[in-house]
């Protein structure tokens, strides 16, 4: 095979979820000294915020919406445009190999490096193979994985897999040593609540309500840092002010590294980069899988921490007002617990996944697989 001269290709794209991973392995390979460029879909401002100073592109993709041969049928217009337009890029950039980080907007930059005989990967974050992985896993070189066995990898596939971690950014991995901070009687407790890069509005619903519930003695010691869908972010604020809590409520937290790492309890849902970075820094959480997934994954990756005793798993049904003041009222009062949670959860992170990945990575690119 002849090694190609130009740039490692990211394709990347969609929710943090998707594009973090991309960006920490953005990140390792130009410490490395690797030209990296980037494919994503028209979300392509904020894949640029992640990437600076590297070349981003921007090609079409869709999402089968409505299922059934209707909803296919609606998204393959724009998937076949975007692969051509991807051959392009490829060809003009003599890309060495091209990785994606599974969703839809990673498909057309994918089939067209296969097509063109490019060195290809795909990264599956979570404990639950994504349609898209699903789909170019017969195609690509490699599969890199979090989990040693996800869910729906093919007998065929097994052989091509490698056992990374999830790769997480350089602000995540500046923070992984701090030591988790518990907080005795009468000492501030800080609660962060969040649900994902693009928040939950059922955290806004039943948090507030769950902390005002609270004794008068307990509330006096929380400060509860949320993040809220913007829509939602005044009630959410004015739902603590009257409670008579100390709170911090934003759309988005640009330095949710360092919110996580002071933190005493994490209220999260239960993606693939939530459920790494409380692995990474070590904090303990409820998590709120996603009930309405297709595939489950949230509720599969919320397990590896609950079956750790690194988290408490909280199904969406069982997600009330009353239970949740319950939970955190037992919590506030029993530090030690807390402490447990915060060991078991760092005892499952791959803190050196982007390097694992890099390596992977670089293989690909050099011709070696």
């Amino acid at each position: 095979m002849t090694t190609r001269k130009g740039p490692i290709v990211i394709a990347a794209g969609g929710t943090g979820g998707h594009l973090f991973p991309g960006q920490a392995l953005g990140q390792e390979l130009t410490r490395r000294g690797h030209a990296i460029a980037v494919i994503t879909d028209d979300r392509v401002a904020g894949v640029r915020q992640r990437f600076p100073d590297i070349d981003v592109f921007s090609v079409p993709s869709a999402t089968p919406s409505g299922g059934g041969v209707l909803g296919m049928a609606r998204a393959i217009v724009p998937i076949l445009r975007g692969v051509m337009m991807s051959r392009k890029i490829l060809r003009r950039l003599d890309a060495r190999a091209v990785i994606g980080f599974g969703g839809y907007p990673t498909l057309p930059p994918l089939f067209a490096a296969t097509m063109l005989g490019i060195p290809s990967a795909v990264h599956e974050q979570n404990a639950v193979l994504g349609r898209v992985n699903r789909l170019m896993g017969p195609r690509v070189t490699a599969i890199a994985s979090t989990f040693d066995t996800p869910k729906y990898l093919s007998d065929k596939d097994a052989a091509k897999l490698t056992l990374t971690g999830n790769p997480v950014r350089d602000q995540i991995i500046s923070v992984a040593d701090t030591p988790y901070a518990p907080s005795g009687e009468g000492a501030p407790f800080t609660l962060l609540v969040f649900g994902g890069s693009q928040g939950a509005r059922v955290m806004s619903d039943i948090v507030p309500a769950a902390v005002a519930r609270l004794a008068a003695d307990l509330r006096a010691r929380l400060k509860v840092v949320q993040q809220a869908r913007p829509e939602d972010v005044d009630r959410v604020r004015g739902a603590y002010q009257t409670a008579d809590v100390d709170c911090e409520v934003a759309a988005f937290f640009e330095d949710m590294h360092a919110r996580l790492a002071s933190a005493q309890l994490v209220v999260a849902r239960s993606g693939a980069s939530t459920v790494t970075e409380l692995a990474v820094i070590g904090r303990p959480s409820f998590l709120v899988p996603l009930p309405h997934a297709i595939d489950q994954d949230q509720l599969a990756n919320a397990q590896v921490l609950s079956d750790a005793h690194g988290a408490w798993l909280m199904p969406q049904k069982d997600f009330t007002p009353e239970r949740v003041a319950t939970q955190l009222s037992k919590l506030m009062t029993a530090p030690d617990q807390l402490v447990s949670a915060a060991q078991c959860a760092k005892s499952v992170a791959r803190p050196d996944a982007a390097q694992r990945l890099a390596d992977l990575v670089e293989a690909l690119a050099s011709g070696s697989m």
